[in-house]
């Protein structure tokens, strides 16, 4: 079966973006989904949030796009089971430019992605901050996007210029690209700007908004300088448990229901 590939984009930074992506990666291993992520982002924090020295990795999503080696060649186990790491490093901030000129320029991801399809069944792509070439390849790789959106001020702005470019992607490149779902995080039930930002969210987005909310975690916050998904470094904690629920929203709108779960045991490597 061919695997799923989600991006997870917004070219505004700190909303959350890798924060979702890693998380969502490990908890769909978790409920035994075999998953790849796929570090898009030249700052590489999904790479360091599940346990890879970055400066330390030989071998980059730089190369694959660059045609200097196979994708299949660079796959990383994680201390998850199920879930498998493509990194990234500095190297890949020459990308944008060493790819302007290149032939087939968009398509480099998603021919790279051909050979993996039967391997997984979600790949989840974390795009850096930025609507340039990486996230671009991302989108014309991906089935659907997700959208990060932060409970703030002015959390609409901007959006404007990704819907543009999704538009655009369709239209030239990958026309059955659509929205997976709109994240809201950083949320926090007791302050009435989040409760705001919903509502403006959703009569955007309306049925695309999920209705799972990630809050304020220090434990959350505090997961990637540990090198762990939050699963593993909190489970208890509220912002793990927020992204479990999404997960499960995520498979449910997939057509696979995960019943709410009682404590059970985390494999890992």
């Amino acid at each position: 079966m061919r695997a799923k590939v989600v991006a997870v984009a917004n070219q505004k930074g700190g909303v959350g973006k890798t924060t979702t992506a890693v998380n969502l990666s490990s908890c769909l291993a978790h409920y035994g989904q075999e998953t790849l992520i796929i570090d898009m982002d030249s700052q590489s924090n999904a790479t360091s949030g599940l346990g890879v020295e970055k400066e330390k990795v030989k071998h980059t999503i730089y190369e694959v796009l660059l045609r200097k080696a196979s994708i299949e060649d660079i796959l990383l186990p994680t201390e998850l089971d199920w879930l498998d790491l493509i990194p990234a490093n500095v190297d890949l901030i020459g990308a944008e430019v060493e790819l302007v000129a290149a032939v087939s320029r968009e398509t480099r991801l998603r021919k790279a992605l051909d050979g993996l399809n039967n391997i997984y069944s979600y790949i989840i792509l974390d795009c850096p901050p930025s609507l340039g070439l990486l996230t671009v390849n991302s989108l014309t790789a991906a089935d659907s996007v997700i959208i990060p959106i932060q409970c703030e001020y002015y959390a609409l702005e901007g959006l404007g210029q990704l819907l543009e470019t999704l538009r655009l992607v369709r239209e030239n490149l990958n026309p059955k690209l659509e929205i997976e779902g709109v994240l809201l995080t950083m949320y926090d039930a007791r302050v009435a700007l989040s409760s705001q930002v919903l509502g403006e969210v959703s009569r955007f987005f309306k049925e695309a908004v999920y209705q799972t909310r990630i809050p304020r975690n220090v434990r959350l916050a505090e997961a990637p300088g540990f090198g762990k998904p939050v699963i593993l470094y909190s489970k208890g904690s509220k912002g793990a448990q927020a992204y479990l629920s999404l997960t499960r929203e995520f498979l449910r709108r997939n057509g696979i229901i995960i019943e709410e779960e009682s404590e059970s045991q985390i494999s890992w490597r």
